[in-house]
């Protein structure tokens, strides 16, 4: 059986890079992304966040493959992509959907995460131990016979991200991931997706609405109206309060109630740190 020859990493240092990517739906619709230019560098944990229909989603397409490239380039690890080598460089890409039942095909958990390795005729031994490796890191390891129908909406999402990590990606997309969850379950995802660039040495990108996820990352990258407005360490993006709101964006919690604070003369600093905010305070009845 043979098997396809490894991946060449062009520049190691760069997961994704796009220049000047423009898309539209149709020649007479308004573009939906605009002059794009990002970098993700590998091994980070990266958010892009905007409000629904700022083009977040469509720039995840775009960068698997799932949309054809209009304008601009996408450049996965140094390699230009093309139509020609798509399916080469989606190896080194995975991605998780807002909805996981969209994702499923097999009849049981254990199914669904063998799937992808069915595929590349991977031998039964080793899939079989891939499969439980994968599904030990998302802590389903007790529900390999269980239908997808029988889980949680947390649950799927673990299969979904096992299933992307039995075929050992190097860039790993969360695409609204939490949304539909509860807080439990979106706590949970979004410790996996920690853990996953720690422990694993993933590149994570996450696709949210969700201002406060940006707190968990090393860079995030906002567009607004397919464009990127704003792009930093989240600390400081963040505390651009007057600038998010602008856009339609929440500010995170802890900061809003410290300028809520503020607002009633406390002399509070403006921080997004949680314990922060409360020694703050302790400290002002001192």
């Amino acid at each position: 059986m043979s098997h396809p020859r490894p991946l060449k990493m062009v520049d190691p240092s760069v997961a994704i890079e796009l220049a000047k990517v423009s898309f539209r739906y149709h020649p007479e619709k308004p573009q939906v992304l605009k002059q794009v230019s990002v970098k993700v560098p590998a091994g980070k944990y990266v958010t892009v966040i905007g409000h629904n229909g700022s083009g977040k989603s469509t720039l995840s397409k775009l960068i698997m493959g799932i949309f054809n490239l209009q304008e601009g380039e996408i450049r996965i690890f140094g390699t230009k992509l093309t139509g020609k080598n798509l399916d080469e460089l989606r190896r080194f890409l995975g991605i998780v959907f807002q909805n996981p039942d969209n994702q499923f095909v097999g009849s049981t958990v254990e199914d669904d995460i063998a799937f992808g390795l069915e595929n590349r005729q991977i031998p039964h031994d080793q899939m079989q131990a891939i499969v439980e490796k994968c599904a030990r890191k998302v802590n389903m390891q007790d529900h390999l016979q269980t239908e997808p129908l029988m889980l949680s909406g947390g649950q799927k999402q673990q299969v979904a991200i096992a299933s992307v990590l039995a075929l050992s990606p190097k860039i790993i997309i969360f695409d609204e991931a939490t949304s539909m969850l509860d807080v439990k379950g979106e706590k949970m995802i979004r410790r996996l997706m920690h853990d996953l660039k720690v422990s694993e040495h993933k590149t994570i990108i996450s696709i949210t609405h969700n201002v406060e996820e940006a707190l968990d990352s090393d860079y995030v990258i906002v567009l607004n109206d397919g464009q990127v407005v704003m792009s930093g360490d989240p600390h400081t993006v963040l505390k651009d309060h007057h600038r998010l709101s602008s856009i339609g964006l929440e500010v995170p919690l802890t900061l809003k109630i410290a300028l809520a604070l503020q607002n009633e003369g406390v002399a509070v600093e403006p921080t997004l740190n949680e314990d922060r905010l409360i020694s703050n305070i302790l400290k002002l009845k001192k």
